[in-house]
């Protein structure tokens, strides 16, 4: 599916230069969700594209496409074949966490990070009438025999349901690799949680509200350093406030083909710099209740190393650990 927004497209192909030597494109632009319709990477593309030609950031068509599979690997597999500054994606932790647990032959080395956008985070949800009411109350029982208790996650194993709760629940003292986690990419791990085959869900946090509003499932924990503002999510405690010092950033930002033109980079990273401060933009990251976490392409990549090496460490302890 794909979608096009913004002004006409040039007729003229390959790029523009300014006469101070500056790139701009001279045709569309296509951005591409590695995942299917409604998801977090998909909505993070199209309200990019939406703000970029409604504040006229970029004057250039923006396409948002699809392409689903493989926890974001058929997506990245696909951008890595582009050889060109037209084509970019939406990404986050897994981009990281497929390549290392050997699901992907692409990782974030193989492409240009241009600038990160957005903080997410997890939460971890059971059921309301669950006999658990904190944290802390979870993990004592999963310290006694992890086993008992079944994790819920719409991501694969060593990705990131899987890992932002592995990375919580190691810091409150449980055995970690004793912990049942289940994975249901089909879009029934709600439905596990609440029929009672699984005791515990690990989602994102906007995956959690609706539920919560309905009196359906209660939320133990989140994944930030300190408690969010809005409607709701407010009232989520921390882990943190827990007494569990651990947290967990789904990061989402944009990335183009490897080696991509410096002068196309610096284009990208200073209009994302635009949109990460437009008006608009902060009125999308209020309602879907996302946070600002602008990093500029250097910065970025210094913040992927450092998380890779986060991420070897957990998926080594799981025995996940592929590449």
């Amino acid at each position: 599916m794909i979608v096009m927004l913004g002004a006409c497209s040039s007729s003229t192909s390959g790029t523009k230069s300014q006469s101070s030597g500056e790139w701009k494109p001279a045709k569309s632009i296509e951005i591409t969700a590695p995942s299917g319709a409604g998801g977090g990477w998909d909505t993070t593309a199209r309200m990019a594209a939406k703000v970029f030609s409604e504040e006229n950031i970029i004057d250039q068509n923006m396409g948002v496409i699809n392409k689903p599979g493989g926890g974001g690997a058929v997506g990245w597999a696909y951008i890595h074949s582009q050889k060109d500054p037209y084509h970019l994606f939406v990404s986050s932790p897994p981009l990281l966490l497929v390549p290392l647990n050997g699901q992907s032959q692409f990782g974030y080395k193989d492409f240009t990070p241009i600038a990160n956008m957005i903080a997410d985070y997890g939460a971890i949800v059971v059921k309301a009438d669950a006999k658990w009411n904190s944290l802390n109350d979870l993990f004592d029982d999963m310290k006694k025999d992890p086993s008992k208790i079944s994790v819920v996650g719409a991501s694969s194993p060593g990705s990131m349901d899987h890992i932002q709760f592995v990375k919580i629940a190691k810091a409150a003292g449980v055995d970690i690799k004793k912990i049942k986690y289940v994975s249901d990419q089909d879009g029934g791990a709600l439905t596990d949680l609440l029929n009672g085959s699984v005791q515990v869900y690990s989602c994102g946090i906007a995956e959690s509200v609706e539920q919560v509003k309905a009196g359906k499932v209660k939320v133990l924990g989140i994944t930030s350093e300190e408690r969010l503002k809005g409607d709701t999510i407010s009232d989520f405690p921390t882990a943190k406030e827990q007494g569990i010092d651990a947290t967990f950033v789904n990061w989402r930002g944009f990335f183009g083909p490897p080696n991509m033109d410096p002068k196309a980079l610096a284009y990208y990273e200073k209009k994302f710099k635009e949109l990460s401060d437009s008006d608009a933009w902060a009125k999308i990251r209020e309602q879907y209740g996302w946070n600002e976490k602008f990093m500029p392409s250097k910065d970025y990549k210094t913040f992927l190393q450092q998380q890779q090496k986060d991420y070897e460490s957990l998926l080594s302890e799981l025995g996940l650990l592929k590449n």
